[in-house]
């Protein structure tokens, strides 16, 4: 599976495996006015070839919408849609600030350590019984 922190400049990706319940920062791709480099995400895509994207959904503390939200949600609609792969969220407040606590493990800076943490943040919430 392949994980995103999604941002207006930069998408940070990770990877991870279901049966190891591991993941791993990859890389940043760069947006540019409003537009993911789809050339990249696909060329992550067809290299990993995940069977589900996980996605960090951004929330306020209250737990309402961002300003991000409609954008996010418009990014996972063209994820499925551009690759036939079913997309899960996770609510993603504070995955930020958990990457830049910890030491930097795995490529792609900040917002890759950050879906890294959204990936691991979705292992925990759909533990095997």
């Amino acid at each position: 599976m392949l994980a995103f922190d999604f941002g207006r400049r930069r998408i940070g990706v990770a990877v991870g495996q279901e049966v190891t319940r591991t993941a791993e920062a990859l890389s940043t791709i760069a947006v540019r006015d409003d537009r993911p480099d789809w050339a990249a995400i696909t060329a992550v895509v067809e290299t990993w070839r995940p069977d589900l994207f996980v996605l960090g959904r951004p929330r306020t503390a209250d737990g309402g919408a961002t300003p991000l939200s409609a954008a996010l949600e418009r990014f996972a609609r063209r994820l499925e849609g551009r690759f036939g792969r079913r997309v899960s969220f996770v609510d993603e407040r504070l995955s930020s600030y958990a990457a830049d606590a910890e030491p930097r493990s795995g490529r792609g800076g900040l917002d890759a350590a950050a879906a890294r943490v959204i990936l691991e943040t979705w292992f925990t919430e759909n533990s095997a019984p």
